[in-house]
């Protein structure tokens, strides 16, 4: 809480008319300079100013003025509120970008664009305090200077800091899903070792079997087709 009262010249011509307290006290407590309050007791100045009760805003207790109009060297103190008002919060707005910057923002934006991919729009108009249209306009090369931009660092620029950057850097790339990487090889499962197993040997199984029954044609043509062995031979005797 401020040590002034709300609205010190009014209170100062509250004062002034209806207590007896010294220009000292009355400048004191309302934090004006003497001379002001000389002026305002003269009718010099705060001319047509109503006066206003600090006793009735809560400002200021009976007690505590007859106490000043006792002692000419007692200070007033201002009375301590009874209700304590909530800091308003801070509202963060689009980055103020001053005058003489403004026409550097899109370079700006498109050395980000180039060089940050990662970062979103919300992130570059922090940055650079800057509009989404603007940004799309640099993407897309539709902006009306896009033929003669050239890409800047922001910070060299000074639009924003290096630690602003940094961050937003750091926090795109958390934000980034990342690429599943090669881990080596590893087993196969054993559904598929076993498969692959009785897959070969119903192969090879079959082949040898297909081998038998060739042979066995062979020999069957041989005998249905020629003579049998123990002819051969009785012949070449003869």
């Amino acid at each position: 809480m401020s040590n002034a009262p709300l609205m010190p010249k009014a209170t100062a011509v509250w004062l002034l008319d209806n207590t007896a307290l010294t220009f000292d006290q009355v400048a004191d407590f309302t934090k004006m300079h003497v001379l002001e309050v000389k002026a305002i007791a003269d009718g010099d100045a705060a001319q047509g100013i109503k006066g206003m009760d600090p006793i009735s805003t809560g400002q200021l207790t009976r007690d505590e003025i007859e106490k000043g109009e006792g002692d000419p060297d007692y200070r007033l103190k201002l009375a301590e509120s009874k209700v304590v008002l909530p800091q308003a919060a801070k509202k963060k707005g689009p980055r103020y970008t001053p005058v003489s910057r403004r026409h550097e923002r899109p370079s700006a934006i498109l050395w980000l664009v180039r060089n940050h991919p990662e970062l979103k729009d919300a992130q570059i108009m922090r940055l650079v305090g800057t509009t989404k249209t603007t940004i799309a306009s640099v993407r897309d090369r539709t902006h009306w200077n896009a033929a003669t931009l050239t890409p800047m660092d922001p910070v060299t620029l000074g639009l924003c800091s290096q630690l602003d950057l940094d961050f937003e850097v750091q926090r795109a790339a958390k934000e980034k899903p990342t690429d599943q990487q090669y881990g080596g090889a590893t087993l196969l499962p054993a559904s598929e070792t076993t498969r692959k197993e009785a897959e070969f040997e119903a192969a090879s199984s079959g082949k040898s079997q297909e081998d038998l029954d060739v042979d066995a044609v062979f020999a069957k043509l041989k005998t249905i087709g020629g003579k049998k062995p123990e002819d051969e031979d009785e012949e070449g005797g003869f």
